[in-house]
Formats: C-alpha cells, structure tokens, sequence
C-alpha cells in the first residue's frame, strides 16, 4: 500500500490521473478519510486534465493513529477559549508537516489544493507556513478560526461533540443522524448515508481520533492575521445552510485572503452533495486553470 513518511508519521494516500497532469491534493475534514472524496468525484477531476491526490490525514483512515491518555478534551477547549495555550497531541502545523512529506514524497513541487473543514484550515496552513508549495487554494465550508463568525448551532455542537456508539450499527446510526443535522437538507439520502457510514467504519474505526483532531484546531486558536497573508489565488466556497460552520465563516476567510473569490450555494449544507458536484467541479477546475494561466 502507498505510504508516505514525514517525521515518524506514515501518511496512507492514493492517486487518480496522470503524474504528468497539474496536481491536485484534496484534504478531509474532521474525523474524515480520504473515502470521503468520492472515486467519481475525483475522477471527474481527472476528466478536467487534473491529477488527484487523496490521503488520510494523520489519526483517521489507515495513516498512524495517535494516542491520547494524557489529553483532556473538555480541559483543553476551554482553556483555548478562555485563550490559554493548550497542550495538544499535534497541531495544524505538524498535520500540515504531514501535507508537505507526501507532496515531497510524490516529488510535487507545487499543487492546486483542496480542503474541506478543518482541511481547508490545513490548505489555509499550508499557503501561510509553505506558500511556494501552492499552486492555488480552494478552502471549502471552513473558516479562519475567529470566534466572532463560523459558529454552530447548538444541534450541531452536540453532534459534534456526541461519542458515536462503539458497534457497526450504533456507529453507522449516529453517523447518520449528523448528516441529518449538518448535511444539505434537499439533498440527504438516507441509503447512500448508511453505505457510506457503513464502508467508514469498515475501513477505519477510532472515535478517540476526532477528539485529537479538534484539539489541534482549538489549539490553533485564531488564525485570521496569518490567513491574511495569504498569497496563493484563493477560492472560498460555503453552504448557506451549513450548521457545523455557519457561511460567515467562508464569507470571513474570503475577506481575510486578498483577492479571494467567494461562492456560496443557497442549499448546500457541511457536506458535498452528489448534485452539486458538477457545479463544484466546474468552480475548482476553472479556478485552478485561471491560476495557471496567471503563472
């Protein structure tokens, strides 16, 4: 199996598409793996001339877990939102480090990227810490960390923060009714819901890992000055009906990025629902073909 080393971290990835192609590195999101982007959603990529890029972040899928006997999650957050620094497992920094190893690895000099959540908070990272790296960054249904936009609703704050049952099925329901509650509302498939949850917890099952995951983004605390100096061509969009991340938090991060663009779907919520693809994929292959034409 593909793997890529960065400091002790074994990063599990797979591609789509031709090396030679422009490429493109796809991020999940909290908990996520690389699954989440869909194989036909990527290959539509492909079919725009673009080589993909999907990996698991360090702590889900089949890249190296972690562990997390000496962290106190509660503790943590609210220290971080009181603004003391916390101890964390790893940061943003250290799973952007990741990003970097595989790109280093697959010999990409510079690439288009594509982060949902808190992997647009890690392409944010990217384009602040390693800017010669990025070719373009598109930053999807996620936010500069500021505490004055972005925030859930309450629904969504307990989805996010509910410990999922540790049983195939108590797990696929729980998985389930968080799409209920932060997914496009017109679009929710209750059978495509269950497959995927079902093929997630086949594939890789570590509730812990969330948990450390969103330390790291509470540890990051607000970003919004190092966002701003983003150079990269940036595209922001969002879901106006996202609960998880409310669209103040794209609308945010594209005020914050010079020259950003902003788009936002009316009826799209904390997810990538299958018929909005072809307009998703028309925005982020326009985008990243007007980036290379401005190179």
């Amino acid at each position: 199996m593909p793997y890529a080393s960065s400091a002790g971290t074994e990063i599990y990835y797979e591609t789509l598409g031709r090396p030679s192609d422009p490429t493109v590195i796809l991020i999940t999101g909290l908990g996520g793996q690389l699954i989440d982007w869909n194989v036909e959603f990527c290959s539509m990529l492909v079919d725009r001339g673009l080589h993909v890029v999907r990996f698991d972040n360090r702590d889900s899928g089949l890249s190296t877990m972690f562990d997390n006997a000496d962290l106190d999650l509660s503790a943590a957050i609210n220290s971080a939102l009181a603004g003391e620094p916390i101890e964390v497992p790893y940061t943003l920094s250290d799973m952007t480090a990741d990003l970097l190893g595989l790109l280093d690895h697959l010999d990409v000099k510079r690439a288009h990227v594509v982060g949902v959540s808190m992997g647009g908070m890690i392409a944010q990272t990217l384009a602040v810490e390693h800017p010669e790296r990025v070719a373009s960054l598109t930053s999807i249904m996620s936010s500069t960390g500021s505490r004055a936009v972005g925030q859930p609703t309450p629904e969504a704050v307990a989805v996010l923060f509910e410990r999922p049952p540790v049983d195939r099925t108590g797990a696929i329901d729980a998985s389930v009714r968080a799409r209920q509650i932060i997914g496009s509302p017109a679009y929710f498939d209750l059978e495509t819901a269950r497959t995927e949850a079902g093929a997630a917890f086949d594939r890789s099952f570590n509730p812990d890992a969330t948990g450390r995951q969103l330390a790291a983004i509470y540890a990051a605390g607000n970003r919004t000055a190092q966002v701003a100096g983003i150079s990269a061509p940036a595209l922001v969009i969002h879901g106006e009906l996202d609960t998880l991340i409310n669209v103040s938090g794209g609308q945010h991060t594209a005020e914050t990025i010079p020259g950003a663009q902003l788009l936002v779907f009316d009826d799209m919520g904390h997810d990538l629902p299958k018929p909005l693809w072809p307009a998703l994929i028309d925005a982020i292959s326009n985008h990243i073909a007007a980036a290379a034409d401005n190179q």
